[in-house]
This record gives structure tokens, C-alpha cells and sequence, in this order.
């Protein structure tokens, strides 16, 4: 039950600043995202991220700053076992179950779904 109540907390905490940088800094959501997916980026390289997913469980790996920490991981992973070159084809290896999910239902959604036009 505690482990549920972090990862509500945590996760909705993560929306809430989101919501803030679009509504009192006025950043677009473009922008919001951008800024949450580098943050997770930086929390990630910095190896905060990890001890942060384990606190928060799903309330820190649905978010969007998750995608940033993956993309590092993934970057990091790589690059100790194949070198400069590894910094590249990590980022895609670690993330890219992810990424064909999302084109995936996205195409069948649009296939649905009538878009507005």
C-alpha cells in the first residue's frame, strides 16, 4: 500500500510541475516536454534517476522525464561496451520497444478514429 501511495504522489507530483511550467513559466508544451524529458536526462546521467525509480516505482518510470533517463541508460550502457559509437546505438536499443508501441497504436488508432481535418 505505500509503495502505491509514493507512486501516486511522485507520479502526480512530476504532472504537477508540468503543468506548472506551461501555466506560470507560459512554455508551450513542446517546451514542457522537452524541459522534463532533459531533467530526467540529467537526474540519469547523474545516477539519481535509479534510486528515484525505486523509491517512486510507477510514479517515476510513466512520466515523460523517464524517456530522458532510458535514453541515457541506454547511451551509457552502450558506450561501456562498445566505445563512442555504443553513445548512438544505445539510445535506440533501450528505447526503441517504446517508440514502435507508440507508432504502432497510434497508426491503429488513426485507422479507428476519424481525424479531424
Amino acid at each position: 500500500m505505500t509503495k502505491i501511495f509514493w507512486a501516486f504522489l511522485i507520479g502526480g507530483g512530476i504532472c504537477v510541475i508540468g503543468q506548472l511550467l506551461m501555466d506560470v513559466a507560459r512554455l508551450t508544451p513542446a517546451h514542457t516536454t522537452c524541459t522534463l524529458v532533459v531533467c530526467g536526462a540529467i537526474l540519469g546521467g547523474l545516477g539519481l534517476y535509479d534510486p528515484f525509480v525505486e523509491f517512486a516505482g510507477a510514479g517515476a518510470t510513466i512520466p515523460i522525464s523517464s524517456f530522458g533517463n532510458s535514453l541515457v541508460k541506454g547511451a551509457l550502457m552502450e558506450a561501456k561496451s562498445t566505445g563512442f559509437i555504443g553513445v548512438l546505438t544505445g539510445i535506440f536499443e533501450i528505447t526503441s520497444s517504446g517508440i514502435s508501441a507508440a507508432i504502432i497504436f497510434s497508426f491503429i488508432a488513426a485507422l479507428i478514429f476519424k481525424p479531424k481535418g
